[in-house]
């Protein structure tokens, strides 16, 4: 079935909202004071992003394609996997999406917000950061995670074995993005999304609560930029080796 453009968009807005309420939502359970899930291990936040991705993709997936992120879309369209002409269109909604979704994860957790008196705690919840405040590692462990997502995705989603059953491939994309966070989230989240990371750091740095410090924004580029490279190296790759 053919879907129109505002339709797809509409996906993407939904699906990258869902992403950031399931994903971030995660965070401030366990990183916020006062919550149920106060100081739980990392396994919860893998859970909550590879749901984030999962669940959007099996609703969604079929609609839009559900690339729920800016690089994504970017890459495919530099290997001629997406109309340039529908790019900025689907940024948009995706980047209109994941502000909605952390304005909603602020709105469930605010008096936590307020109890919360470490900076980083607060800002780990909106965007990413890298854990010893180094650009090098983090933009190496933003390009790798995210190099491995996008290649990992393409070969999903075009694989044979998953030819006749597009959800069950939808369902190894929640389990791949569970995996990367619990493998390779240590130094900076990862964030592997350009829309995920500097869409709640704008929110993060406009909103007025408590003991949030910095918004980080020498580091913001590297969250951006480091998937965008990753995705074109690695969607191009899959092309050429696969299709």
């Amino acid at each position: 079935m053919d879907y129109t453009l505002m339709t797809r968009l509409l996906a993407e807005f939904f699906g990258t909202a869902l992403l950031i309420i399931l994903g971030n939502g995660a965070v401030a359970n366990v990183d916020l004071k006062g919550t149920k899930g106060f100081g739980s291990d990392w396994m919860l936040i893998a859970v909550g992003y590879g749901c984030g991705v999962m669940i959007p993709a099996m609703m969604f997936g079929g609609i839009s394609g559900n690339h729920i992120n800016p690089a994504f879309t970017i890459g495919l369209a530099v290997a001629g996997l997406f109309p340039w002409g529908e790019v900025v269109p689907y940024i948009i909604a995706q980047f209109a999406g994941a502000m909605v979704g952390q304005l909603i994860v602020v709105a469930c957790y605010k008096p936590y917000y307020d109890r919360t008196t470490t900076p980083d705690h607060i800002l780990g919840t909106f965007s990413t950061i890298n854990a010893v405040r180094s650009k090098t590692n983090g933009f190496v462990n933003e390009f790798v995670g995210s190099f491995v997502l996008f290649f990992g995705a393409l070969g999903i989603t075009k694989a044979p074995f998953f030819a006749d059953n597009l959800g069950t491939a939808h369902l190894a994309l929640g389990f791949l993005v569970w995996t990367l966070v619990a493998s390779l989230g240590g130094p900076t989240g990862p964030g592997l999304n350009p829309a995920r990371d500097l869409g709640p750091r704008i929110l993060h740095a406009l909103l007025p609560l408590k003991h949030k410090g910095s918004s980080e924004w020498n580091y913001a580029w590297i969250p951006v930029a480091a998937p965008i490279l990753a995705a074109i190296l690695a969607i191009l790759l899959y092309k050429v080796v696969f299709l």
